[in-house]
C-alpha cells in the first residue's frame, strides 16, 4: 500500500507542476479578474511547496492532499475563466 501512495503522490506532484507551467492568466493585466487569477496560481504554488515539504518529511498523505488542493485551485480558476489552460491532454478537466 505504501508503494501505491508513494506512486500516486509522485504522480500528483508531477501533474501540479505541469499544470502550473501550462496555466496563464486570462483576463487583462491590472484588472480585478487578473488579480483573482494570480491568487489561484499563487495558492497552487504554495500547495506545491507544502506538498514538497511534506514529502521531504516523510508525510505522503499530507503531501498528496496538498498537491490535490493545489491542482484544484488551478482547475477552478480555469473553469471560471480566470486561467487559460490547454483543453487537450490530461492536465485539466475543462
Amino acid at each position: 500500500m505504501a508503494a501505491d501512495l508513494d506512486e500516486k503522490t509522485e504522480r500528483y506532484e508531477r501533474l501540479l507542476t505541469e499544470a502550473l507551467e501550462a496555466a496563464t492568466v486570462a483576463p487583462p493585466e491590472g484588472t480585478p479578474m487578473a488579480e483573482g487569477a494570480t491568487d489561484c496560481t499563487e495558492m497552487a504554488e504554495s500547495y506545491l511547496e507544502d506538498g514538497r515539504h511534506f514529502r521531504a518529511t516523510n508525510d505522503p498523505v499530507n503531501a498528496l492532499a496538498a498537491f490535490a488542493y493545489g491542482h484544484a485551485w488551478l482547475d477552478a480558476g480555469a473553469r471560471v475563466g480566470l486561467l487559460a489552460v490547454p483543453t487537450d491532454g490530461h492536465l485539466f478537466t475543462v
